[in-house]
């Protein structure tokens, strides 16, 4: 059956209100049992991967979430628990939960430590696939801190001069406040791209640039399932090779979690994975001075960038995390574009469980106004990346602010490594 919301325009790309999304995928999981608050939670971390240009990392993971808790691989109701915690260290169990809300708690108890101790560093195990790591490091710069968040993956990447996967795509996220102006942001991962943006393009039909991939017989390719089958490379050759085994060894070896070959894919609905999370700040540092440190840095658009070399064609953005800002603002104003066939199978799966999927615009139409989308006043939406709270009104997703959480399952193994520190600073 095809969802009259979603009938494919000549394959064109839909265009749907992100608040229509949150609902969508926030029903979804509620659906699964996902208690509302931790619904929210995850739904707000993918349509954040939407928001931020990112569509590798968003509405395409729902349904690989989803299946995943109707197999029982991962806990719908996870008893997360401090496992140890030592100054200003502690390890987080995150009972096989969603990568979510198990990262989210992390970096909250990470942030905990950096308010007593000046920094924090919190690890993680039984969690799963986290979503965009740029999501958690905004978390610490909302509370004026600096933070770090890295995780291992499945083996999906050849290590530098072989051909097997044994490495993961292992991301790594950096967040630093600038005060008045835009936070610093850089998230990315160690191999060339996220693996993810092969699986949209395998979806999609669509071939992938040379350099991003091998088959698997080692040779290089542009066919997305070819790629898919055999193994990602690392972004700079044995750079992002070591590095990929640094985050590997820290997220993993460290926290007592899986590791390299040890690393169940999401597709192998069997087991896991985990992560570090990071936050700090200096020993002096107050709310009003620490949220000033970065600023010499300079958002200054007058001076940075008119340093680019001559001839050299502006691409709208001199520091980390800009062109995702820009992003951002775009899409909540103007819709999240999704392609039509994402979006049909998004919907097909959302009538599977008796979830409608929200309309997209009429073709010409650009952004809906917030009295036509019924809104309520009470509702909070994620935050922007600056920190800021963006109020609306209306999302009838009944993802309060309470959680109910019950004891349940354990499965073994992903790490997410978080570090906050809060920075200060005279001027």
């Amino acid at each position: 059956m095809t969802c009259p919301s979603v009938a494919v325009r000549a394959m064109e790309p839909l265009r749907y209100h992100h608040l229509d999304l949150l609902e969508y995928a926030c029903r979804v999981l509620e659906r699964l049992d996902v208690p509302p608050d931790d619904a929210r939670e995850t739904s707000s971390c993918l349509l954040k991967a939407e928001l931020r240009g990112v569509d590798s990392h968003g509405l395409v993971r729902l349904p690989v979430y989803a299946r995943r808790i109707q197999k029982g691989v991962v806990n719908a109701r996870p008893d997360i628990r401090i496992a140890s915690r030592t100054g200003a260290t502690a390890l987080l169990d995150g009972g096989n939960g969603l990568g979510p809300v198990v990262g989210s708690r992390a970096m909250d108890e990470t942030l905990a430590l950096a308010a007593t101790y000046g920094t924090g560093f919190v690890g993680v195990r039984h969690s799963n696939h986290f979503g965009p790591a740029a999501y958690y490091v905004e978390k610490a710069i909302a509370a004026g801190c600096v933070g770090l968040a890295i995780s291992n993956a499945p083996p999906n990447m050849a290590p530098f001069g072989g051909k097997a996967r044994f490495l993961g795509t292992n991301p790594v996220a950096i967040g630093i406040p600038a005060g008045r102006e835009s936070p610093l942001i850089f998230d990315a991962s160690t191999s060339v791209v996220a693996r993810g943006k092969i699986i949209v393009a395998a979806q999609t039909g669509k071939a992938i640039p040379e350099g991003w991939a091998v088959d698997p017989e080692g040779h290089s390719t542009t066919d997305a399932n070819l790629a898919l089958a055999g193994a990602m490379l690392p972004f700079g050759g044995p750079k992002g090779s070591a590095l990929s085994f640094i985050i590997d060894i820290a997220c993993g070896v460290l926290t007592g979690a899986a590791f390299a070959s040890h690393l169940n894919t999401l597709e192998d609905l069997s087991s896991v994975t985990e992560r570090w999370t990071c936050a700090g700040r200096d020993a002096n540092g107050s709310l009003h001075d620490r949220r000033r440190v970065p600023e010499p840095y300079g958002r200054d658009p007058g001076h940075a960038r008119k340093q680019r070399p001559p001839g050299l064609v502006s691409i709208g953005s001199s520091f980390p995390g800009e062109i995702e800002l820009a992003n951002e603002a775009r899409l909540r104003e103007q819709g999240i574009e999704l392609p039509a066939q994402i979006a049909a199978d998004l919907a097909r799966f959302g009538e599977s469980l008796g979830v409608a999927f929200p309309p997209a615009y009429p073709p010409g139409i650009r952004r809906r106004r917030e009295h036509e989308h019924g809104l309520r006043p009470d509702v909070q939406l994620p935050p922007h990346s600056d920190g800021r709270p963006l109020r609306v009104r209306n999302v009838s997703v009944g993802c309060r602010n309470s959680c109910d959480r019950s004891a349940g399952t354990t499965h073994s193994s992903s790490q997410i490594l978080a570090f906050a520190a809060r920075a200060s600073s005279t001027r």
